[in-house]
């Protein structure tokens, strides 16, 4: 006797019922799955594909434009997130790249091959506070290389920002076959080319910005600094025509609480030298970047970004260490999440939120100073290559010749590079 029908019916009936067969659920059981493990991938796709509309018909330019979206932005991040506000988080995925594949990080970043015996240093990652970036926020290596594709990015500073500059070129060449890239340097420019881009990557050596007497790329160890009031051209006109710039300068100013300005010529026979205190020429160097960038920048097609100080970690009483010592043989964060060194000048930070504030120039400010001071384990100490022979009580004494000042690659710099990633195309 035949049992009666159940009232349930079964995964075949329904199949037929919907004339789906097994092989068709599967796919479509598949494609679902897919689209909920890289939602945040089809996302960044799909806002590139916007981006892309800029070249589209004038209908999608005017309403891009009626939007106010910045050049090259392609989504925004959370209401209140302040990507600069973190704290930092051991990953082990980190590094993105190794030291060792990347042919272009110079003898005095390259801390692994100079001996340091630890790598904890590259395994950290900056959170911010109150908000979790999605994954391609953080760092899509095809995504900045399209971006790029027929453009001409440009950093402008002192060797903190041509460390950034470096860090970008190894977090980017892999993408790129060896018989299609190259670096050169000609004077203060250094240019990485991508051919199949048609793109380049540059550092243009500029430590104050202005004109000075430290401005040979590779001479310029000068203690009597002096700066060229009001001479900004004289670097920036090998800065036109780039469309994403990333200026830095402060560490040069420090050279005391008064600062040298020239107001006439550097070939003038007697020169005509004025003393402010540091702050007041800080401030004349900013307002000039600003008015260079007003006139030079078009805001509707570039973008201009400026970091704030690199902080250094000179003596470690700042952070609760014993007296006359460094960084050297640091190896831990900072944690305390009100740490500010004493190397790091707050007049300076005002005097940039004061010009900042005045100024109508679009302009993108990465502040790294915070982040970067937690970071004392980063530099690349006496891990670098010594370009004089070190004395007999240099080497009994490290502390006395470790570079608390430049970071070993990879490392931090590259953070810097994340985080103007995302403000790049999620301001």
């Amino acid at each position: 006797m035949k049992s009666p029908p159940s009232s349930s019916p079964s995964s075949s009936s329904i199949l037929r019922k919907s004339h789906l067969s097994p092989f068709l659920f599967t796919l479509l059981a598949f494609i679902v799955f897919v689209t909920i493990l890289y939602s945040d991938d089809f996302s960044c796709i799909f806002s590139q594909l916007e981006y892309s509309s800029l070249s589209g018909p004038p209908n999608s330019i005017s309403r891009i434009m009626k939007n106010k979206k910045l050049p090259f932005a392609i989504g925004e991040t959370k209401e209140g997130c302040d990507v600069f506000s973190g704290s930092w988080v051991h990953d082990d995925s980190r590094p993105l790249y190794e030291e060792a594949e990347c042919p272009y990080i110079q003898p005095q970043l390259t801390c692994q091959e100079h001996g340091r015996p630890d790598k904890d240093y590259q395994h950290w990652r900056w959170q911010p506070h109150g908000c979790s970036l999605p994954r391609h926020v953080y760092f899509n290596a095809t995504l900045m290389m399209e971006t790029l594709r027929g453009k001409r990015m440009l950093y402008v500073g002192d060797s903190l920002n041509r460390g950034q500059f470096v860090s970008m070129v190894c977090l980017l060449h892999r993408l790129i076959p060896e018989n299609a890239k190259s670096m050169e340097t000609v004077g203060s420019l250094t240019v990485f080319t991508a051919k199949d881009y048609n793109a380049t990557i540059e550092f243009y050596w500029a430590p104050f910005l202005l004109e000075s007497n430290s401005d040979d790329a590779v001479v310029h160890r000068i203690f009597d600094r002096v700066v060229r009031k009001g001479s900004i051209n004289k670097h920036g006109k090998t800065w036109k025509g780039a469309d994403i710039v990333v200026f830095n300068t402060y560490l040069w100013w420090m050279t005391g609480l008064e600062f040298k300005i020239l107001q006439g010529s550097f070939e003038d026979e007697v020169k005509d030298i004025v003393m402010v205190s540091t702050e007041d020429a800080y401030r004349m160097g900013m307002r000039l970047m600003l008015r260079w960038v007003k006139k030079n920048m078009d805001p509707k097609k570039t973008r201009v970004f400026f970091s704030s100080m690199s902080p250094s970690h000179q003596k470690s009483i700042d952070w609760g260490g014993e007296p006359n010592k460094n960084c050297y043989n640091e190896t831990k964060i900072i944690e305390d999440p009100n740490y500010w060194g004493s190397d790091s000048r707050k007049s300076i930070m005002k005097v940039i939120g004061e010009v900042f504030r005045k100024s109508k120039v679009p302009i993108t400010f990465l502040n790294i100073t915070q982040l970067s001071s937690y970071r004392k384990d980063a530099h690349t100490s006496i891990y670098k290559k010594q370009w004089n022979p070190l004395t007999a009580e240099q080497l009994a004494n490290p502390v006395s010749y470790a570079d608390c000042v430049h970071w070993c690659l990879p490392g931090l710099q590259d953070t810097w590079n994340e985080l103007l990633f995302a403000k790049l195309f999620y301001p």
